[in-house]
């Protein structure tokens, strides 16, 4: 793609054509400088953010593994879930660890059981359990089965020698993906045992 040099004098409007900055109203020059300005300015903050995100983790795992030297244990795989506290206990961070998981073709199996036992089950003798399951294994806007809720039935108190290979069946179709690392920053509230979080998001301040 060409980039078009804009000759002195000029400003390139959204359809890419050049129009005089004589020609340009004040108010329109002017929204354009607020624009620019608070896009700068995003781009830095964002900047920041990015660089903070980095030393915190960085900061966060030397002290983990000095505090495992301090007690001569091993750090090996990854760190799962930490929370530190400041020595006051006013300021509290969680490193947390969310993992992506996905449920492969020995869901179609569990739902094949499940199906069985719904059937033999008399009719109306467990609507909620039968409720549960269409909703569990109901699609999202995005076509894909939400698996928290799959894995939520498998809670559920059932005896029925089907059911209970139907949840073994759930169990090792859950395979793990990937895993993403958010740090949370909170301070408590007053001399109260309730914390509430430093955001570190646009929306949230």
């Amino acid at each position: 793609m060409t980039i078009q040099q804009i000759p002195a004098g000029f400003r390139q409007n959204g359809q890419g054509h050049l129009i005089p900055e004589s020609l340009i109203k004040p108010i329109d020059q002017e929204r354009d400088r607020l624009v620019r300005h608070l896009v700068d300015r995003a781009s830095e903050l964002s900047s920041e953010l990015r660089e903070f995100k980095q030393v915190a983790f960085g900061d966060i795992k030397a002290f983990i593994e000095m505090s495992f030297e301090e007690y001569g244990a091993r750090v090996g795989g990854k760190k799962g879930n930490v929370t530190l506290l400041s020595f006051d206990g006013r300021y509290k961070i969680q490193l947390a660890v969310q993992e992506s998981i996905v449920l492969d073709e020995r869901l179609q199996a569990a739902r094949a059981l499940i199906d069985e036992c719904l059937r033999d089950w008399t009719e109306g003798a467990r609507p909620e359990v039968v409720t549960l399951v269409n909703d569990a294994f109901r699609a999202d806007t995005k076509g894909e089965i939400r698996t928290a809720r799959v894995l939520a039935l498998r809670r559920l108190e059932i005896g029925d020698e089907r059911w209970q290979r139907a949840m073994k069946a759930i169990g090792e179709a859950c395979q793990v993906v990937g895993s993403k690392s958010y740090i949370r920053i909170y301070e408590r509230l007053g001399d109260t045992d309730q914390y509430q979080p430093i955001s570190l998001d646009i929306a949230g301040v």
